[in-house]
């Protein structure tokens, strides 16, 4: 296990260093934020010192070596627009886009993993192919026209049912803000978890499917009915523990992509989040931003992958054999 966890490791850190050049060259090799930042009328003095105060006017390399060495002290940069630590502003903003991927994670899996194991059980009946077709609405349908029609329905059609845009009223929970733990909060995330949830609900439906399709044929199934238990134990023992293995794996990347690409959904929705934050940066050409919103959008990436890995490790022994064996 801890070879497997070190090794795991070392892949993780290779992934980060690779990453970090890549967007670095990226997105400093397009665009110069000067001309947005720096008015029409401003003579060619002006736009030298605004320059040389933002450090661009050296070779991008050394921009590069200057940024690795910050970020190794928790410096990602301060905001072109803002004038604020780049990564202060992001991690602002991370507690409402977390939650709301937290909330469409639940849906996701309370939702997905019953269905689809019920469209599994009984592929011939009519839920099994009512459940089937709704997966595939799911996968089809652009994200943002799903939100509008959210919002046409539960916020126009049915007079402000469910709010249909903001974070609504919020509490602290150990200083962070967050607002799931208010009736107002709640209501207001609705809508965005919902539209945030739909794709990766079909999703899950369609892996839990296939999954338990597969795992009802196996033997210890059979030897299971054969000994007498009750289908109910057969069904959330045996095959739902089974399952749960590929499930939990893509649910854990799945998880990732929501934080890190909310960004439609928060838009469409206008959820104080990461993602507009994002869109904002992009416009405004805030350069330490973008690199840093990337950036620990990878770091998540790489941690959700590695806590995916472990945990895979811990429900399939065949993968903790064969590291130990390796």
């Amino acid at each position: 296990m801890l070879v497997y966890f070190l090794r795991r490791l070392g892949q993780s850190l290779l992934v980060i260093a690779a990453m970090a050049v890549l967007v670095f060259i990226g997105v400093y090799a397009i665009g110069s934020p000067i001309d947005m930042m720096i008015a029409p009328d401003a003579d060619q003095a002006e736009m030298e010192a605004a320059i040389a105060r933002l450090g661009l006017d050296k070779p991008l390399w050394e921009q590069f070596f200057i940024f690795v060495s910050n970020a190794l002290q928790g410096d990602l940069g301060n905001s072109f627009v803002y004038a604020t630590p780049a990564a202060e502003l992001i991690l602002s903003k991370l507690p409402a886009t977390l939650e709301l991927a937290f909330l469409a994670l639940v849906f996701a899996v309370f939702l997905g993993v019953p269905l689809g194991m019920i469209a599994g059980l009984k592929p011939n009946s009519i839920a099994g192919k009512t459940i089937m077709t709704g997966s595939i609405m799911g996968f089809s349908l652009p994200n943002f026209w799903q939100g509008m029609m959210l919002i046409f329905v539960f916020s126009v059609i049915l007079r402000g049912f469910l709010p249909s845009g903001g974070r609504g009223e919020t509490v602290d929970l150990l200083g962070i803000p967050v607002s799931f733990l208010t009736a107002d909060g709640l209501s207001h995330m609705l809508l965005p978890a919902i539209n945030l949830a739909l794709f990766k609900t079909s999703l899950v439906i369609r892996l839990a499917r296939a999954g338990t399709r597969e795992a009802a044929l196996q033997d210890y199934v059979k030897f299971a009915r054969a000994k007498g238990l009750s289908e109910r134990r057969i069904v959330l023992v045996h095959i739902a523990k089974n399952i749960m293995i590929p499930v939990v794996t893509i649910l854990g990347l799945e998880l990732g992509s929501m934080i890190a690409f909310a960004v439609v959904t928060e838009t469409v929705f206008a959820w104080p989040g990461m993602g507009k934050l994002l869109i904002d940066s992009i416009q405004a050409l805030d350069r330490p931003v973008v690199v840093a919103y990337l950036m620990l959008t990878v770091f998540m990436f790489i941690v959700i992958n590695l806590v995916v890995d472990m945990l895979y490790c811990l429900l399939d022994p065949r993968v903790r054999l064969s590291e130990a064996k390796a």
